[in-house]
């Protein structure tokens, strides 16, 4: 059967990764509010751990890290650089440690910056922006060993064909850190797999096929016929995303996710394939461990 992956938390197993608002770092003195987001670094770093001895122990091979696991790092009134934190050397060690056992285990890890993060703007800022967050991740995942930092296509902003060439010129000007992470995933309102296929084919990025958001914007492509050209984009495990609707797929919006993954939505084209598949279910750790056990026993 493909690797099962675990995105971001937890439902019910005392994980917690801790985060904090600019707000209430800015009300405090600048040496305060490094000291405190120090602490929760290392917090976060220890939480990861914990995290990964879980999904060692419970058949879940793949993790999907938070976008804040250093909190705040590129907010611009509140951000932060890296060495300017107390006991950085210590925090970097301790991810490091993280990133060895991930291997030692065959946990795969990988990152999905938020929605701010955009290749495809009109804006000069949100380009910088953005490119200052996917450097920031690509930071933490060369600590970690991740080799998965996906996004979506972002806005087409009127004109798809003029927002994709925008997306390709920046991509081959990335740092080579996030470049050789970097993954591009369809989505439910703009982009499809026929749109962002050939943008793969053409930088070398890989393809993120997600199967729910296909079936909630569809294309000429069958689920088949995109399954084996996303395959095609990957030099190395190919990463899919499964879902299933919230209220079924008759519910007039079926985008809204699940508690848990309902069999009948895995593809019969992804039996035997070997993958990673991020299962995005409301239910989390329990919706990967349902599905485990379903596979296993099918």
């Amino acid at each position: 059967m493909f690797r099962l992956g675990l995105c971001c938390k937890f439902k019910k197993a005392p994980i917690k990764f801790r985060t904090t608002t600019a707000t209430a770092m800015l009300k405090r003195d600048r040496g305060d509010a490094l000291r405190y987001i120090s602490e929760l670094c290392l917090h976060n770093a220890s939480a990861l751990q914990e995290a990964l001895h879980y999904c060692s122990a419970h058949h879940i091979g793949a993790f999907r890290i938070n976008s804040q696991i250093l909190p705040l790092k590129t907010h611009p009134d509140a951000g932060y650089k890296f060495e300017h934190l107390p006991n950085h050397t210590v925090i970097s060690s301790e991810f490091k440690s993280c990133g060895r056992f991930a291997s030692e285990h065959d946990i795969r890890l990988s990152f999905h910056p938020d929605q701010f993060v955009l290749l495809s703007s009109l804006r000069e800022d949100v380009t910088r922006k953005s490119i200052e967050e996917l450097s920031y991740q690509a930071l933490v995942a060369s600590w970690v060993g991740a080799d998965v930092i996906n996004i979506h296509g972002g806005g087409a902003y009127g004109d798809k064909e003029s927002a994709l060439k925008r997306v390709a010129a920046r991509i081959n000007q990335l740092p080579e850190p996030v470049r050789t992470r970097l993954t591009i995933e369809n989505d439910d309102r703009v982009y499809t797999p026929a749109d962002l296929l050939p943008l793969c084919r053409e930088t070398g990025i890989p393809f993120v096929y997600d199967i729910h958001h296909h079936r909630c914007l569809p294309d000429d492509l069958t689920v088949e016929q995109a399954t084996q050209q996303a395959l095609a984009t990957w030099n190395r495990e190919p990463l899919f995303h499964i879902s299933s609707p919230k209220n079924g797929w008759n519910n007039a919006n079926p985008k809204w996710h699940h508690d848990y993954i309902q069999t009948e939505d895995i593809p019969d084209e992804w039996r035997g394939l070997h993958l990673t598949v991020d299962v995005e279910a409301k239910a989390k750790e329990l919706a990967v461990e349902k599905l485990y056990r379903h596979e296993v026993s099918a």
